[in-house]
């Protein structure tokens, strides 16, 4: 087993016993007040929106496993307990909240020099998505294939070269 994985894996135990271990101390907020589905919309210029299925997924996985220390429960990264060891609990969850949906729009990158901001490493929201969503699904057998989730509309494949926009490789040119 890959060294990845063996991380990935102890950190799914650290996750699932402390959600365990802290359901019972009484925070404000649990997996029953989740919507049961969510709309993902904030990359709707190129993607249709993903109707996320919260419920089924809060009984496979911690709610800490994506909303990190938003509920109260101290952070394991070492980057985020410099400054949120001891954070309440947030009074909202949504991803979008902390991870931005134009990371490298103006506003984000006219903060990167600033040395008393730690968020720069934080990714954007399609990056978290990547990052949480694609790696859990490999480990359970979901769907990881870009369509298997979601729609690429024709903007999106204009931008990303897909499609009837991809390039043309010499050979399929047909020509003498």
């Amino acid at each position: 087993m890959s060294q990845g994985k063996n991380v990935q894996r102890t950190l799914c135990i650290i996750a699932v016993g402390s959600a365990l271990f802290w359901s019972g101390l009484g925070y404000a907020m649990d997996a029953s007040d989740a919507p049961e589905v969510i709309t993902m919309d904030s990359l709707e210029n190129h993607y249709d929106p993903v109707e996320f299925n919260h419920l089924e997924h809060t009984e496979m996985a911690a709610c800490t496993d994506c909303h990190h220390h938003t509920l109260g429960i101290p952070p394991t990264n070492e980057s985020c307990v410099k400054c949120h060891e001891n954070s309440p609990e947030a009074d909202v969850l949504s991803c979008g909240d902390c991870h931005l949906t134009d990371r490298f729009g103006i506003e984000a990158l006219a903060t990167l020099d600033d040395p008393q901001l730690y968020h720069r490493g934080t990714p954007g929201l399609k990056g978290a998505y990547h990052l949480n969503c694609v790696g859990c699904h490999q480990e359970v057998g979901g769907p990881i294939g870009c369509e298997d989730c979601h729609t690429m509309k024709d903007a999106g494949k204009k931008m990303f070269k897909a499609g009837k926009y991809a390039p043309v490789s010499k050979g399929e040119k047909g020509g003498h």
